[in-house]
């Protein structure tokens, strides 16, 4: 193992439609930044049944909705579907961005409960990627009433290794990585991304991802990145109390097995499904398999 790389070879309620009845997903409205609203901050798309279920999709660290393409599909015909950009991310209200409100997941999870609210929705189900995870989880604390249900995808409460708990890294393993990105944010992203993404049989993806990060207002990503990465929602786990579906993959270098056995041990009920999928990105890497546990869920 090169000594400048850790240990993962990481660089320093369903609605339904009848039987016989047609549907039409109504066409994906985005409101992008121009008027300051809540929705124009955050540049909500909204699709599908507007009476379904409403599924909002929270993106990942330096992602944005674009990464949800993939899986929305199956979800239009019979959910209300939101996808959305954290402030700072993807073609988010740069200048919404605030670095003591951001300094926090807290910070983004109140943005999601304002969202939330703004857009009139209960009985949520909220499917959450990487960080976006413990933001859902933090958000349904702070507004349970909003929520009917919670899917992790690659979840990680704490990143870095405490006694028994299996974080993934090092406490010098996050600052070797932070340190990276500090001193080159470009050269970072780009061999970050390949070994995020877990599949080097697809290096499009790798490539999809590492646009994405280099896309991210640098000093904005030093930022999240600290704030993901020196996280610790541990003791936020037992509090969840909606049903949870908690996704891991195959070879996961940021959120690796015993973190999703962890997860599931400590949120009341949830349940835990191994995919097939390798890496941490399993809804641009294998959306079908996604989609389908997802799905499976929430039948049940």
């Amino acid at each position: 193992m090169h000594r400048d790389r850790n240990r993962h070879g990481l660089p320093l309620r369903a609605g339904r439609v009848t039987r016989g009845q047609t549907w039409k997903p109504v066409p994906a409205v985005a409101y992008c930044p121009g008027m300051g609203s809540v929705r124009e901050r955050h540049c909500v798309t909204t699709s599908g049944v507007p009476t379904g279920r409403p599924m909002v999709f929270a993106h990942g660290f330096g992602c944005d909705q674009g990464m949800w393409r993939f899986v929305v599909p199956e979800f239009e015909r019979d959910h209300a579907v939101v996808l959305f950009d954290h402030v700072g991310s993807g073609r988010s209200d740069l200048s919404a961005y605030d670095p003591v409100r951001h300094d926090s997941l807290r910070g983004y999870a109140a943005d999601v409960v304002e969202l939330l609210r703004e857009l009139d929705l209960t009985d949520v189900v909220f499917v959450g990627h990487s960080v976006s995870a413990m933001i859902g989880v933090l958000a349904e604390q702070m507004a349970p009433e909003l929520f009917g249900a919670m899917v992790m995808i690659g979840p990680n409460p704490r990143y870095v290794d405490d006694g028994d708990y299996v974080g993934g890294f090092s406490r010098a393993d996050v600052v070797g990585l932070l340190d990276a990105l500090d001193a080159n944010h470009l050269g970072w992203s780009a061999q970050m991304a390949p070994v995020i993404m877990g599949v080097p049989d697809r290096p499009e993806l790798a490539e999809e991802l590492t646009n994405s990060f280099c896309r991210t207002d640098p000093g904005i990503a030093r930022q999240f990145a600290r704030v993901t990465f020196l996280s610790d929602n541990r003791s936020d786990l037992p509090g969840v109390a909606v049903p949870t579906l908690v996704l891991q993959c195959r070879e996961d270098a940021i959120a690796p097995d015993p973190v999703g056995v962890y997860v599931h041990e400590h949120v009341p009920g949830s349940v835990l499904t191994r995919l097939q999928a390798r890496g941490h990105c399993p809804h641009l890497s294998a959306p079908e398999e996604t989609a389908a546990a997802i799905r499976d869920f929430l039948r049940g």
